[in-house]
C-alpha cells in the first residue's frame, strides 16, 4: 500500500485521511494550525450542521456551481452514509427543520472529537504546525507526485497527495488560499474567488438605526432591473452596514454573478400573508382606532418599535400628522411600501465574514469519479479548494465529506 499525505485538517481532509487509512494506506495528515477542524468548530454558529437528511437529488439541487461534477461523490457517500458514519463512531445526531442534521449535544467540538478519535483508531499520523510550502513532482509532460516540502524545509515522501486546504473564507481559521497556489504551480486553472454565503452592504445609511433587528416571516426579493433573481420567505437581520440573516446569506449565492456589475434592488414584503387589499383593511381598522393620534403612535400593532421611525421616514408622511388627516392616496402608498420596502444592495462583505468561497480549482481538470487530477498523477482534491459551492443547510459540509471520502477511497 502507498504512502498518502493529506494537506489540510478540515472536514474534507480528515475524511480523506480516514478513508485512505481504512483502505490500508500509510497516511500522514498535515495541518498548519495548532489543532484540527478550526473552521468546523465555528460552523453553524458552533453547532455544526453536519449534513442534510434528504435524497441525493435534493443534495445536487442545492449545489449552485458545478453540481454535475458531484454525482459520483454524492452517490458514493451520500447524506445517509455520512449520518451512519458518525453514528457508528459514537456521535449521537438529530434532524431539525429543513432536514438540517446536528450533533445531539449542539456542540461542534463533539463532531471534531469523533473525527480525531477515528483518525487515531485508523493510525493516521497527524502533524500540527506543519505549513506546506510546495507539492513535489517528477516528470514534465506526464507528472507524478513524489511528496511535499514544508516551510521549514522538511520533506515528506508519498505516492499520493490529497489537497484539502479549504478556501479563503474565515481567514482566522487558517483558510489562507495556499492550496490555490499549489494547484496553479502544478498547471491547474483556478477560477476567480469571491465571498459567498455572506452578508450584504446597502446604499441606505438608515440601516444603522435598525442594527440588530430580526424580521421573521417576511419575503425578500432581489432584482436586477426587472429581472427577478431571488425570492424567498423566511428570516433576515439588519446590521450596522446592511442586511444579513438566513434569507440574505442564501441569496448571496444566487445573485453572486450579478453583484459586481451594479447595485441590485431588494424589496421586503413585511406582511406576505396579506394581499394589498387585505392589508389596507387592516390598516384602516388600526387608523380608525387611532384616528386622533399622531401617525407615529398608530403603528405599534403593525411593526416592531425599532422599525416604526424608519418606515415613517421612508413613507414621506410626517410622523406627527394626525391619522385622520392622512389622505387615501397617502394610505395606499403606505400599503404599497409595506409590501415593497426597498433597499439597494451595494456589495458583499469580505472573506472574513463569508461562510464559503465561490470559485477554486477548475473541476474540468479533475476526474469526478476519483477526485484525482487529470494533469498530475497521484494528486487528489477535496472540499472547498474546488470550484464548488452550495446553499446553507448542511450542503457545503456534505460536499466536503463526499469529495474527501471519494478521494481517500480512490487512492
Amino acid at each position: 500500500m502507498s504512502k498518502v499525505i493529506v494537506i489540510g485538517g478540515g472536514a474534507a481532509g480528515m475524511m480523506a485521511a480516514i478513508r485512505a487509512a481504512e483502505n490500508g494506506h500509510q497516511v500522514t495528515l498535515l495541518e498548519q494550525n495548532e489543532k484540527l477542524g478550526k473552521k468546523l468548530y465555528i460552523t453553524g454558529k458552533g453547532r455544526c450542521n453536519i449534513t442534510n437528511d434528504c435524497e441525493t437529488e435534493h443534495l445536487l439541487k442545492n449545489v449552485i456551481r458545478n453540481s454535475r461534477f458531484l454525482y459520483s461523490a454524492f452517490y458514493c457517500f451520500d447524506s445517509q452514509r455520512v449520518m451512519a458514519f458518525f453514528e457508528s463512531h459514537g456521535l449521537t445526531i438529530k434532524t431539525e427543520r429543513g432536514g438540517r442534521v446536528f450533533p445531539q449535544s449542539d456542540h461542534s467540538s463533539d463532531v471534531i472529537r469523533t473525527l480525531q478519535k477515528t483518525l487515531q483508531q485508523e493510525q493516521v499520523k497527524v502533524q500540527l504546525h506543519a505549513k506546506v510550502a510546495d507539492i513535489l513532482t517528477v516528470g514534465s509532460d506526464s507528472r507524478n507526485v513524489t511528496g511535499v516540502r514544508l516551510a521549514d524545509g522538511t520533506v515528506f515522501r508519498a505516492e499520493n497527495v490529497v489537497l484539502a486546504t479549504g478556501g479563503c473564507s474565515y481567514v482566522s481559521t487558517g483558510s489562507t488560499g495556499d492550496g490555490y497556489g499549489f494547484a496553479e504551480r502544478l498547471g491547474h486553472t483556478v477560477t476567480e474567488r469571491r465571498p459567498s454565503l455572506v452578508p450584504f452592504e446597502t446604499v441606505e445609511s438608515w440601516v444603522k438605526e435598525l442594527q440588530g433587528l430580526s424580521l421573521k416571516n417576511v419575503t425578500v426579493s432581489i432584482r436586477k432591473d426587472r429581472k427577478l433573481l431571488f425570492e424567498e420567505f423566511g428570516e433576515m437581520l439588519f446590521t450596522h452596514y446592511g442586511v444579513s440573516g438566513p434569507l440574505l446569506i442564501s441569496a448571496s449565492s444566487i445573485v453572486n454573478d450579478y453583484m459586481e456589475h451594479m447595485p441590485l434592488m431588494m424589496e421586503i414584503d413585511l406582511k406576505p400573508a396579506l394581499t394589498e387589499e387585505q392589508l389596507d383593511k387592516r390598516v384602516l381598522r388600526d387608523f380608525e382606532e387611532n384616528q386622533k393620534r399622531q401617525f407615529k403612535n398608530a403603528l405599534s400593532k403593525l411593526f416592531p418599535a425599532k422599525l416604526i421611525p424608519v418606515i415613517i421616514n421612508v413613507s414621506g408622511i410626517h410622523a406627527e400628522t394626525k391619522v385622520n388627516m392622512i389622505t387615501k392616496r397617502e394610505r395606499l402608498d403606505f400599503i404599497h411600501l409595506i409590501k415593497h420596502f426597498p433597499l439597494t444592495l451595494q456589495r458583499f462583505r469580505d472573506f472574513n465574514e463569508a461562510i464559503i468561497t465561490r470559485g477554486g480549482v477548475c473541476t474540468r481538470e479533475v476526474n469526478p469519479s476519483t477526485m484525482e487530477s487529470k494533469l498530475v498523477s497521484g494528486l487528489y482534491f477535496a472540499g472547498e479548494v474546488l470550484d464548488l459551492d452550495a446553499l446553507t443547510g448542511g450542503f457545503n459540509l456534505q460536499i466536503a465529506w463526499s469529495t474527501g471520502y471519494l478521494a481517500g477511497d480512490s487512492i
